[in-house]
């Protein structure tokens, strides 16, 4: 089992993160470990997808349940990885909002004998995606108060 936690704080309010977090299907641009999307069916706020990942070009089987402005959960179902990423906002403020995100994943196959490595490149990744969320919406926000 692997098991990441990382938390940051952005300086905008909880619509204008969950626009971003929400819009999975320009998750490649903030996740660089998600290369490529291909949405298979959608119903309702649940999104059966595959997705091509960073290690070795590999595919995974995910189900995305999106709920408003709250969470975001991806069930990893397939592939040299599975359980679950989960994205959690909670508004601190008016113009604040904390991102959670833990994963909590099943390594599988070579995969597995990389786990300390892996679980680094996780945190890390995870610390630049929101980062990069952050530069967004921080940015933006920034520019309606001018």
């Amino acid at each position: 089992m692997v098991i990441v936690q990382v938390a940051r704080e952005m300086l905008s309010p909880v619509d204008k993160v969950w626009d971003i977090v929400s819009d999975i299907d320009n998750e490649p641009l903030y996740w660089h470990g998600t290369k490529y999307i291909k949405n298979i069916s959608k119903v309702g706020n649940v999104v059966e997808r595959e997705v091509v990942i960073a290690f070795r070009e590999s595919k995974c089987k995910e189900t995305v349940v999106l709920n408003p402005k709250k969470m975001v959960k991806v069930n990893i179902t397939n592939g040299p990885l599975e359980g679950s990423k989960i994205i959690t906002l909670n508004s601190t403020g008016l113009n604040k909002t904390t991102v959670y995100v833990k994963w909590d994943i099943r390594l599988s196959g070579l995969m597995r004998m990389f786990t300390v490595f892996i679980k680094k490149h996780i945190r890390e990744g995870t610390e630049e995606a929101l980062y990069r969320i952050a530069s967004k919406t921080d940015r933006e926000f920034d520019d309606r108060l001018k």
